[in-house]
């Protein structure tokens, strides 16, 4: 049987060109909904989509229950079949009403790609995310090396990253220019930098205590005043390589270039992480830190709409949604201190009530 149908792949560049243009998906989006429909292809071997049957449907959901992951060697998480047949069911929908398509798909086929209303609660259950505490970045920070411009940089990118939250594919793409120290502001212009859905927006630095503030000022002006570097110049160089002594690639200080990815910026983290003694958190984890420490230090809801746009969300219920769910650990303390509250006397636990009571409706209002 042929790997690749023509008529199919001619309808896949169409979808792929309509989900890019049309409804603003990213390349990252669109890869996931080819994977999608390559699994499905495989199932049928690769048969028209213009035959589509929903028993077809049927049998793919079969086998997905059955098929393995590559990665773990179980069988593929709820969440994972959830995704595949969700993009499939919106591959059809639209499939439905193209030309030379509409007589032989009926809108309602694309329903056989549902999943049944447990597995949709099971793929959907939100599961606690780890996440460093604000003290444990400052341990990294203290445990991490500045002897070199190499290290320097590496301290420096953590502790902006506890600054200011942002992502590491903004992080990579960041120029001197972009931050101003004076007034202790970010300025993410997706002109320059690799922001999500290209969002221009400031972000002034979390009030977030220890040697942060101290360590990017150090780095700025050591860019500035002793390498001699400008507003243009990457705000965290990329490494250069040069040959060593037995031939190899080693490092030999910065070169005057982003970074193409944030592979480094991921590695860097884990080496840091691991030198401190701790689980490695990848770079966005630190989002959820400030998040919490937001919702533990705002005082009212106008001020975590501050804090909430600092982080490029126009509505605080994104932050409250995405980052804000209590872990385990805070949930637990908590508890506690409202039961050591009730035994001494609630009254300061009740103010604090009152004003995460006030904050939450501020939050569901905005």
């Amino acid at each position: 049987m042929a790997k690749n149908n023509p008529a199919n792949v001619r309808i896949k560049h169409a979808y792929f060109h309509y989900l890019r243009e049309a409804r603003r998906r990213n390349d990252a989006s669109i890869d996931g909904v080819a994977k999608a429909l390559s699994r499905f292809e495989e199932s049928t071997g690769h048969r028209d989509f213009a035959k589509f049957h929903r028993e077809q449907a049927v049998a793919f959901k079969r086998k997905l229950d059955q098929q393995l992951s590559a990665r773990s060697g179980g069988r593929l998480s709820r969440a994972t079949v959830h995704s595949t047949l969700s993009a499939l069911r919106g591959f059809f929908i639209w499939l439905a009403d193209q030309p030379g398509y509409k007589r032989k798909i009926n809108y309602s086929d694309a329903d056989y790609f549902n999943l049944s209303e447990k597995d949709v609660r099971i793929a959907k259950a939100v599961r606690e995310k780890a996440f460093p505490t604000v003290d444990q970045v400052h341990l990294v920070l203290a445990a991490a090396p500045s002897s070199t411009d190499i290290e320097r940089r590496d301290r420096a990118l953590i502790a902006f990253t506890l600054l200011t939250g942002v992502r590491d594919g903004a992080l990579a793409s960041l120029k001197l220019k972009h931050v101003d120290l004076a007034q202790g502001r970010l300025d993410q212009d997706a002109r320059d930098v690799n922001t999500k859905f290209s969002k221009t927006f400031s972000t002034w630095f979390f009030p977030v205590g220890g040697e942060a503030l101290a360590i990017v000022t150090d780095w700025v002006s050591h860019l500035r005043n002793d390498l001699h570097w400008a507003d243009a110049d990457p705000l965290f160089p990329a490494t250069r390589m040069d040959i060593g002594p037995d031939g190899g690639f080693v490092a030999a200080g910065l070169k005057r270039e982003h970074w193409s990815t944030a592979d480094a910026i991921r590695r860097i983290f884990r080496e840091a992480y691991e030198r401190a003694g701790l689980p490695y958190f990848k770079p966005h984890a630190v989002r959820d830190t400030l998040t919490e420490l937001g919702l533990q230090t705002c005082p009212n809801g106008e001020a975590f709409k501050a804090w909430s746009q600092n982080f490029g969300h126009e509505k605080a219920t994104t932050t409250w949604v995405s980052y804000g769910p209590v872990s385990r650990a805070r949930q637990a303390a908590l508890i506690r201190e409202m039961a050591s509250g009730r035994a001494a006397g609630a009254e300061s636990v009740e103010t604090r009530l009152a004003r995460l009571a006030r904050l939450e409706a501020a939050i569901a209002g905005a």
